[in-house]
């Protein structure tokens, strides 16, 4: 008996089942991550995150005392806004300007469009 058969031999008897060896490509960790945070969903959840922390740096103080993201999906921007002149404001003034800064910050694919 050679050296892998009594290697395979072993580890079978040892577990009660029969050893499969699968085949893996080599990956590297910072692309598995990547990947993992893509298929978790987790990548929208990060752009939330440093959105609402840039928030008042794209709007200005006022607007920002007045409005704060709530969330992003699928690149839309979902906006809270306290009062309806302030979405009056934001949509009507402002929302052109607001939405190039955002893709300007954090990319075009990132964030499409806003919505109040």
């Amino acid at each position: 008996m050679s050296a892998k058969s009594l290697r395979k031999f072993v580890v079978e008897e040892w577990r009660g089942l029969p050893e499969k060896r699968e085949e893996r490509p080599l990956v590297a960790v910072s692309s598995a991550i990547q990947q993992l945070i893509t298929r978790l969903g987790l990548r929208e959840r990060i752009n939330e995150a440093d959105i609402q922390g840039a928030w008042r740096e794209i709007v200005g103080d006022f607007l920002a005392q007045h409005s704060q993201p709530s969330r992003l999906v699928s690149g839309i921007l979902h906006i809270e806004v306290m009062q309806s002149s302030v979405r009056y404001e934001l949509d009507r003034t402002w929302r052109g300007e607001i939405l190039r800064k955002l893709q300007g910050r954090f990319g075009r694919n990132a964030i499409k469009d806003i919505r109040l």
